[in-house]
């Protein structure tokens, strides 16, 4: 049997432990993870791209668990009323293949890619960090915010979209967190002034420059997480030049992120070494550190394994026959005519006019 998790059951996990306390337990799975680095097979994720958007999915195991992803990115969907990003994930047993989890992963994802940015700042950026700008509004930004406040005591961002709308939506819906203080600015250079820490998750698929070299201040970090496949970028290269570089999987990062416009040999640090310690973080205080996010499997393995373990513990979810438990493995065929029976009445088939 297979647990299944929908949106709703995610919804009511949400609400039964706090979003913040999900995410800060999120953050210590994918630490976890990240720290038996070497004990995981791993690729870069398979993307069917589009003229209008991509299809991917994301696998990493270990000895135990297989986890995949199934996500999608397409920035015209808005208009259409659907979401830019969708998504769906399973968790299987190594030993047998069988599937252990099939779980809603649109929200969960926004919730895997706050959580690991907030572990890529907490390594990166100042420790006296308690401002932040967030550029990009859209459906990632209150994550974000909440991420860095619960794990870093951010507690002052100001926010700047090109659609207004999306930064009123924001300010509604933070509006009654405790101690944090929301300033929608005029302009991105306005948002970026003075900011400890500058996030942008912004959703047009292009080469763009959200951020130029002047608006960097030292001692800033960047977190770059809109720049997430090929041909779409947020920094201005001059940027990465002059900045420490960390990504999350080389090989897949050179194709998707922002250093997707550099050399193929310009240097960056994988976010694993740095959790080990065998690689320094931030190297001191005037440096520019860039975390270059653009979400790698092991984040979703995490997530998978965390919901794995809380939703039967709360109660969540529901167990459903995702594939067939027949009495006699060798025969398929006769499990699928017993369970076919008994016959039911066929209903005519309405014609279509």
């Amino acid at each position: 049997m297979t647990r299944y998790i929908d949106v709703n059951d995610i919804k009511q996990l949400l609400a039964t432990i706090g979003t913040e306390p999900f995410i800060l337990g999120l953050v210590d799975y994918i630490r976890a993870d990240y720290l038996r680095w070497d004990e995981f097979q791993k690729c870069a994720r398979v993307a069917n791209h589009s003229p209008d958007g991509v299809i991917e999915l994301m696998p990493a195991s270990d000895e135990a668990l297989y986890g995949f992803k199934y996500v999608n990115g397409h920035p015209k969907n808005t208009g259409q009323n659907l979401l830019t990003v969708m998504s769906f994930g399973v968790l299987a047993s190594v030993d047998s293949g069988f599937p252990l989890l099939l779980s809603e992963f649109t929200i969960t994802t926004a919730l895997r890619t706050a959580a690991t940015s907030a572990l890529a700042a907490s390594v990166l950026a100042r420790k006296n960090a308690r401002s932040m700008a967030v550029i990009g509004n859209g459906a990632q930004s209150e994550f974000q915010i909440l991420a860095f406040r619960a794990l870093l005591g951010i507690n002052e961002v100001r926010v700047y979209d090109i659609d207004p709308a999306a930064t009123a939506k924001l300010q509604r819906n933070l509006a009654g967190v405790p101690g944090l203080h929301i300033i929608a600015a005029p302009s991105v250079p306005a948002a970026v002034r003075g900011a400890d820490i500058v996030t942008t998750v912004t959703a047009d698929k292009n080469y763009a420059t959200i951020l130029t070299p002047d608006m960097i201040e030292p001692g800033m970090h960047l977190n770059a997480v809109g720049g997430d496949c090929p041909g779409k970028t947020e920094l201005h290269a001059d940027i990465l030049s002059a900045a420490r570089v960390v990504v999350e999987f080389e090989p897949q990062s050179r194709i998707e992120g922002e250093i997707q416009q550099m050399p193929a040999d310009f240097p960056v640090t994988e976010l694993w070494q740095i959790l080990r310690q065998s690689a320094p973080g931030r190297e001191h205080e005037t440096q520019v550190t860039v975390f270059d996010s653009v979400g790698f499997a092991i984040e979703d393995f995490a997530a998978l394994r965390y919901l794995h373990e809380l939703a039967p513990a709360h109660h969540i979810g529901s167990v459903i026959d995702l594939v067939p438990a027949a009495p006699d493995p060798k025969d398929l065929y006769g499990f699928m005519r017993v369970a076919a029976m008994p016959e039911r009445t066929p209903r005519p088939v309405p014609v279509l006019q």
